[in-house]
């Protein structure tokens, strides 16, 4: 049976890939969208496009237009002015199901069992929803988010984008008592790069979205290494995904992880207790490897399955 999610994004070139694969592995009951690589306006009609891409029977529900408490900043610089820059841009002709993501997130966990919660932008939604219902902490099956570092950052040396861009609502995240949470960090989504090897099989499989995966590839990776010294662009949000469908790939390992949220050179870091004497209770699973050769290769072999839409 698949597992039944709510994919909470901020499309976003990895969003896209996350969402191509939650489409086919996991039973998706509603997108929600936060502020985050651009603004929600821009993130919400990325996702409908990709909805549309995949032709997706789920609804899209537009969520929080900025951080709990500070200013928002997006990344623009990484996925370009649209947040999908690459492919031609699709005409959207679908709508938002509503405007109300956090309702849509506390109705659905009520209303359903052993709903995963899997977040890839800024963790605005959920922790407002927390914060609003917290009954959802016991009942959904647990969260699985693409988020932080065991090691380096990639906004600040210490800080990935996602807990930077809203340190406040991470921190209710980390510390709400979430019977399962998983982390995919940078330390672990570093670890699945795409190259030009990978754009060449997905232009081979040549379907619309694996077309569509291939130019929005060809930006991100040139974005990337015009930045930084990489070969390989990380595709982060698939690991949360993955993590709930294929947890066999990758390891993981329990610890107590905090949220800097107000450090002048460390805000948005998790701080990640690594003592073996350590008095902490564990509060995540933080992932420390994945098996890119065998990610990849469920990546590839989703994305063929659109070949047979």
């Amino acid at each position: 049976m698949k597992p039944k999610i709510i994919l909470d994004c901020d499309p976003g070139h990895d969003d896209a890939v996350a969402i191509m694969v939650a489409a086919q592995l996991t039973e998706i009951l509603g997108i929600t969208t936060v502020s985050g690589n651009v603004s929600v306006d821009l993130t919400t009609e990325n996702a409908l496009i990709l909805a549309e891409l995949v032709d997706l029977d789920a609804g899209v529900h537009m969520g929080a237009n900025k951080p709990l408490l500070i200013p928002p900043k997006h990344a623009e610089e990484v996925h370009g002015k649209t947040g999908l820059d690459g492919p031609t841009r699709h005409k959207v002709t679908r709508q938002a199901t509503s405007s109300d993501a956090v309702q849509f997130i506390i109705d659905t966990v009520r209303e359903h069992d052993e709903v995963w919660l899997v977040p890839v932008g800024p963790l605005t939604n959920i922790a407002v929803a927390i914060l609003q219902a917290p009954d959802i902490v016991q009942r959904v099956a647990g969260v699985s988010l693409m988020g932080g570092s065991a090691g380096a950052g990639n906004v600040t040396p210490v800080a990935e984008f996602n807990v930077w861009a809203d340190p406040h609502a991470a921190s209710v995240v980390f510390s709400a008592g979430f019977a399962n949470l998983f982390m995919a960090g940078l330390n672990l989504t570093h670890q699945f790069g795409v190259d030009e090897e990978t754009i060449l099989r997905l232009r081979e499989i040549n379907n619309p979205p694996a077309v569509f995966a291939a130019e929005l590839f060809d930006f991100y990776l040139r974005s990337y290494q015009q930045r930084t010294f990489g070969q390989q662009v990380p595709l982060h949000d698939p690991c949360a995904v993955l993590a709930i469908t294929h947890p066999e790939i990758f390891s993981f390992e329990s610890r107590n992880v905090s949220v800097e949220t107000e450090g002048i050179v460390t805000r948005g870091m998790t701080v990640i207790d690594e003592r073996r004497w350590s008095d902490r209770a564990s509060n995540c699973q933080v992932g420390y490897e994945i098996d890119r050769d065998k990610g990849m290769n469920i990546l590839f072999d989703v994305i063929k399955t659109y070949s047979d839409n």
